[in-house]
């Protein structure tokens, strides 16, 4: 790596993007799963409910959107805590902080996992500026 005169080294800088980049697919994943699931909520009450009732259809069907919502919130929060550990990481402010957004960044599976590795190898780069 060349030298420009600083000590910063691009393992740090890179886990801060690569947990960015993995929190803004969960935001977004979780805001797709959050927005269908209301649509699906809202048009099986307006629509198809009224027309089956006493059915099964009534009690089994309203149930899965709302499995879906308990996956899709979590999502969206730990896409916002691994985004604002990432951009920790690239500003090598606290290394807590970088390392439970890279951590939270674990539901996208490869970015996550790199994002760990990366700020954890890239921890004397906090120490040296504190």
């Amino acid at each position: 790596m060349a030298s420009n005169g600083s000590d910063r080294g691009g393992l740090l800088t890179a886990g801060g993007i690569l947990s960015i980049l993995g929190g803004t697919l969960e935001v977004i994943g979780g805001g797709i799963i959050v927005v269908l699931t209301t649509s699906i909520r809202m048009l099986l009450r307006l629509a198809l409910l009224p027309s089956h009732p006493g059915d099964w259809f009534e009690r089994i069907i309203p149930i899965i959107p709302t499995w879906l919502l308990i996956v899709g919130v979590p999502l969206i929060v730990l896409g916002i805590l691994a985004i604002i550990g990432g951009v920790s990481a690239v500003r090598r402010k606290s290394f807590g902080l970088s390392l439970a957004g890279a951590i939270c960044a674990l539901p996208s599976v490869i970015l996550g996992i790199l994002a760990v590795i990366f700020v954890s190898v890239g921890r004397r780069e906090f120490v040296a500026e504190d």
